[in-house]
């Protein structure tokens, strides 16, 4: 939830920040240094940039080959735990507003006694209750990509992506900045260098790695397109498989718009046109027929899964100084719809490791995580899509189990699908679970899984994980005990804790962000009452914040017995700044509190 004017009233729009002043100084060409250099302006290099337009005492310069932005096509899934990461950049409204609700599946298959033929054999929902505030949407990668570029534009950094730019050379050598990178006739040197520019990634092949793995899978056809059809479920996500292949439909925004996956044959020679697509869909879909009246956009899918061994360049002792994302170091088919939600976790996990490093606010060690977290991820979805792919394309052979089996594993799969399945192993970031019992439902790896909850200030209805802003901050969600015997002295402690991360002059939550959610009625809180921690004083006025302070909403399921929290003891449950589940702690384990925070954030 945004939070504005504590520097003071302004007309306009309070979420048009004011330039910082590094702004004014920037050079109209491309400068000679940069703290971190992104090169790719696809899914994965937008939220990077995204991520770092935030900072803007860190100097980010953003390239890309191509001549300017994504117009139309490619991916276009957008999971729910995607959505949940742009709620971070406050862009969440926006896409589930203009896009597409997947809300349930259809399935179709051909009868055993009639292969020429389809009947429906299932339909199920989308998405199992509680499985995310957020649903699953269907938006335009393009449209994705603009989201992302105006918040750039409309941080305090004004950063923009800058186009024509290939990476021609990269070698890493000593210095400040040690990454040099050739981008045509331009040289630029800078201190980290993340490579988003795609499986034919310039970044990926300057520091030897390489994509392994199966390099050419089954063909898929694919076109964005307005039809005529007496199929029943064109706008229902639906998943057929017939005796003339498979085929997937999604619908697209808008009410009219259709993406048809249409799988085709071995015989790569053959030309495949809109037209020869169309037909084979048709043929896939009888007795119903479609009728392409317009065609937005096609293509065919050639990519197979593969994946490479480490996502940076770190050799022996030498800490990483280049890191890959997104297709640089990981490809699949298109029929999972994880490849552009993966490519922008990866992004999303770097990026404040990246900021924390360079702003000193963490150890330089942070920077090994990401390799060690991303590439277990990526493996993951390999496999899933390995066996995803194959179930899929089964194609019938008179067996009567098959169509349940298919439905079955893809209600199975559903928290994969849907990006909440993560869980980072444990590291100097994410502890081990020796405390889980305190809060069952929020898994130590696993993505904070946001619950319903009244904030006490003004009874606002909303949800607790909203809270986190894509600003940097670590978060505390403690969950007072039903006494507060252990609460009230956590607090106190946590007010010396926190401001020995923070910077001076910075907001005490600048660093760490103290929340508090507590088991009893809103009305029942005496505001005053509650500690300081929780009533922070911020900007140059000193103004109080008073939105720290939750209670279960009576009018919704309560968060306590949503997330297995215990309410007699509570517990003190630790957020990365990537909404990860770092820690689940005791009221009372201050000392280990304290441990765990000084082994990833630096002293202010």
């Amino acid at each position: 939830m945004a939070q504005f004017y504590v520097g003071g009233y302004r007309t306009g729009d309070p979420f048009l920040e004011d330039p910082h002043p590094s702004v004014a100084r920037r050079p109209e060409g491309l400068p000679e240094t940069a703290d971190v250099l992104v090169v790719g302006c696809g899914p994965a290099g937008l939220v990077l940039a995204a991520q770092l337009a935030a900072f803007p005492d860190i100097t980010t310069v953003v390239v890309d080959r191509r001549d300017g932005p994504l117009g139309v096509g490619q991916a276009d899934g957008v999971a729910c735990r995607t959505v949940e990461m742009f709620e971070a950049f406050g862009l969440a409204g926006h896409i589930v507003a203009e896009g597409y609700q997947v809300n349930e599946v259809a399935f179709w298959r051909s009868p055993p006694d009639d292969p020429e033929s389809i009947v429906r054999t299932g339909r199920i929902p989308d998405v199992e209750d509680d499985l995310s505030e957020m649903p699953h949407l269907i938006v335009n990668q393009a449209r994705m990509l603009a989201f992302l570029r105006e918040r750039m534009a409309r941080s305090a950094s004004r950063l923009e992506p800058r186009y024509g730019l290939p990476v021609t050379g990269l070698e890493v050598g000593p210095g400040e900045f040690p990454v040099t990178v050739q981008l045509g006739s331009s040289t630029i040197r800078a201190r980290y260098v993340v490579g988003c520019d795609g499986a034919r990634s310039a970044v990926r092949e300057a520091i030897g790695q390489r994509l392994v793995g199966d390099p050419m899978n089954q063909r898929w056809g694919v076109m964005d397109v307005l039809v005529d059809t007496d199929f029943p479920d064109i706008r229902l996500k639906s998943a057929i498989t017939s005796g003339a292949g498979s085929l997937l439909i999604i619908p697209r925004e808008g009410g009219y718009l259709v993406r048809l996956y249409i799988e085709l044959d071995g015989d790569r020679d053959r030309d495949v046109t809109p037209e020869s697509l169309a037909a084979v869909a048709n043929r896939i879909l009888h007795p119903y027929t479609i009728d392409v009246r317009d065609v937005g956009w096609w293509s065919v899918y050639e990519v197979g899964q593969r994946l490479c061994d480490r996502f940076d360049d770190a050799s022996g002792s030498r800490a990483p100084r280049v890191f890959i994302a997104g297709d640089a170091c990981h490809t699949h088919s298109a029929k999972a719809g994880q490849g552009m939600n993966v490519s922008m976790a990866d992004t999303w996990n770097l990026g404040w490791k990246l900021a924390a490093v360079l702003r000193g606010r963490a150890r330089p060690e942070l920077l090994d995580t990401y390799s060690a977290e991303r590439q277990a991820v990526a493996r993951e979805l390999i496999d899933f899509d390995c066996e995803f792919a194959a179930m899929f394309s089964a194609h019938p052979e008179g067996s009567a189990a098959d169509p349940e089996k298919f439905q079955r594993y893809f209600r199975d799969q559903g928290r994969f699908t849907a990006g909440v399945a993560v869980r980072y192993a444990p590291s100097m970031i994410t502890s081990g679970a020796a405390h889980q019992h305190l809060a069952e439902g929020l898994p130590v790896g696993m993505r904070f899984h946001s619950a319903p909850v009244v904030r006490v200030a003004d009874a606002k209805p909303m949800h607790l994980g909203h809270v986190a802003r894509a600003d940097g901050a670590w978060r505390l969600y403690v969950f007072a005990d039903r006494d507060r015997a252990r609460f009230d002295p956590l607090c106190g402690f946590l007010a010396t804790l926190t401001a020995r991360f923070t910077p001076a002059g910075a907001d005490p939550d600048e660093a760490i962000d103290v929340r508090a959610v507590l088991p009893c009625g809103h009305r029942e809180v005496a505001v005053v009452d509650l500690p300081p921690v929780l009533r922070p004083r911020k900007g140059p006025f000193g103004l109080v914040d008073h939105e720290k302070v939750f209670c279960p909403d009576p009018a919704r399921a309560d968060v306590f017995d949503l997330r297995g929290i215990d309410r007699a003891a509570g517990c003190v449950v630790v957020v990365r700044p990537d909404q990860y589940v770092a820690h689940v702690l005791p009221l009372d384990a201050h000392g280990e509190l304290a441990d765990f925070l000084d082994g990833v954030l630096l002293e202010a």
